[in-house]
């Protein structure tokens, strides 16, 4: 059977997003997404105490360090299947099947390059970024050492990036769930016997958890990518017409590049925060790594509608359902506010005890419960932001949450840090400094989402073209 046989008449298929309702589409859609995301993170919190109780500061400052640096990975990955997801959606929801094998095809032989070049680039440069940060002297080595060892998880990584995001794009975001939850189960449970040296293996530190994790993202992209072959989805890649098309190519950097370089200014910008953060020595580092794992676990529901909201935005653009999107982001407003003020309330009134999970050291747990107590009603200003990049997301204007992010790290966010560190002459600066950023985050997204700006085509209308609304289409 060929592609072009296919119909979507099945689960296997894709789910229509265009027609029902919002809520219940967004409720369902979301759900295996966040059911994911709380596996991704429960795993990132165990790893985090088996680090921060079973090796010390000094690995927990290590991971600290080697976080934006692994976040800049996932950005690219993350800008280029987005880029996959929006086409793949909006081509389902203009029922194009030819226009959406051919981003799968072409999307696919784009990341799989992209991936082998940031291996490459990684393993020549992680020394030189670590060093480069102001890490202290007993904590680099740990961090590159690391670094070194993960970097050989990232084609698969990009590889499992790549298939969930164009199965979202169709609607069926339960299948990448099961192998996600598959993964983590394997990261899990090799996590402490590497560490430690459990059952006959060799005792590998902080490494340990670099290699599980290489094996388990390895494990994930081969069994999907099976499945996927076996049943003949909608999605799956066609492996012997792999090819670059050069107009393809072209469209799907110019939505990709701009996200990449959205989460690589993230990725930059707490690269930089952390190197502030550094200056006061690895308790603060530690705190800060600890806050952060705490800061995924209460942006993770915000975060996962944002990329419901993205795909059901797509789908109905490209149906020209212009009355669905507005309703997609109140619907996903109203939820990533419900869900995030759970998250804010307990950092507010509980930070001491949600530090001391991680860690017994009283420096550590007084240093984070700051910026927790801080950074409580942040959570709120989070959950507003990425339900409004997740429509502007959907529709393709991918460079206009660019200049959001460029302006709320690298014009508020690092130089504020640098200024109040300096001037008050503790970390809690850096804190304030991030509180201000999210604030000034989402009032821009808001003001663009409002202004109906995002509704502009971008492309020209053609027979792959679905976008025809309007600025004043509603």
């Amino acid at each position: 059977m060929e592609f072009d046989e296919i119909k979507p008449s099945s689960t296997l298929q894709g789910v229509d997003l265009t027609t029902g309702s919002v809520m219940g589409h967004l409720i369902r859609f979301a759900i295996p997404m966040l059911m994911g995301s709380a596996f991704h993170t429960a795993y990132s919190i165990i790893n985090a105490a088996w680090v921060g109780n079973g090796l010390g500061a000094e690995s927990m400052a290590a991971l600290t360090v080697s976080f934006p640096i692994l976040f800049l990975l996932m950005a690219v990955a993350g800008g280029l299947t987005l880029a996959s997801n929006i086409l793949v959606s909006q081509a389902y929801g203009a029922k194009n099947f030819d226009r959406l094998h051919q981003v799968v095809q072409n999307s696919l032989v784009l990341t799989g390059a992209v991936g082998m070049a940031c291996v490459l680039a990684g393993h020549i440069a992680a020394d030189a970024i670590v060093h480069g940060m102001r890490t202290p002297p007993d904590v680099a080595p740990l961090a590159v050492s690391y670094l070194r060892l993960f970097l050989w998880s990232t084609p698969f990584m990009f590889g499992m990036f790549f298939l969930s995001s164009v199965m979202r794009g169709v609607g069926d975001s339960k299948t990448p769930l099961y192998f996600q939850a598959g993964t983590l189960l394997i990261n899990a449970v090799l996590d402490p016997v590497l560490i430690f040296g459990w059952l006959g293996f060799p005792r590998m530190g902080l490494d340990g958890t670099a290699a599980a994790t290489v094996f388990a993202q390895a494990c994930a992209f081969l069994s999907l990518a099976y499945y996927l072959h076996r049943r003949r989805h909608l999605v799956s890649p066609r492996w012997s017409r792999l090819r670059l098309d050069a107009s393809m190519t072209f469209l799907t950097l110019r939505i990709g590049v701009p996200s990449m370089l959205q989460q690589a200014l993230v990725s930059l910008g707490i690269l930089v925060v952390v190197s502030i953060v550094n200056r006061f020595g690895a308790h603060s580092s530690a705190a800060f790594g600890i806050a952060m794992r705490l800061d995924q676990l209460a942006f993770m529901p915000a975060m996962t509608i944002g990329m419901a909201v993205s795909t059901l935005a797509g789908q109905n653009i490209g149906a020209g359902r212009f009355d669905r999107v507005h309703e997609t982001f109140r619907n996903g407003v109203a939820a990533s506010l419900a869900i995030t003020l759970i998250a804010s309330i307990l950092a507010f009134s509980a930070p001491a005890w949600l530090i001391g999970l991680f860690s017994r050291e009283a420096d550590v747990v007084a240093i984070g419960k700051t910026y927790l107590r801080i950074i409580a009603f942040g959570y709120l200003l989070f959950a507003i932001l990425f339900a409004s990049n997740g429509v502007i997301n959907g529709s393709g204007h991918t460079a206009a949450t660019t200049v959001f992010t460029l302006v709320g790290f690298w014009i508020v966010r690092v130089p504020l840090a640098m200024v109040l560190s300096s001037y008050m002459g503790r970390v809690e600066g850096v804190w304030y400094a991030v509180l201000i950023s999210l604030a000034a985050g989402a009032i821009i997204s808001l003001a663009y989402y409002f202004s109906g700006r995002w509704k502009v085509p971008i492309e020209h209308p053609g027979p792959v073209q679905m976008l025809a609304a309007s600025p004043e289409a509603d």
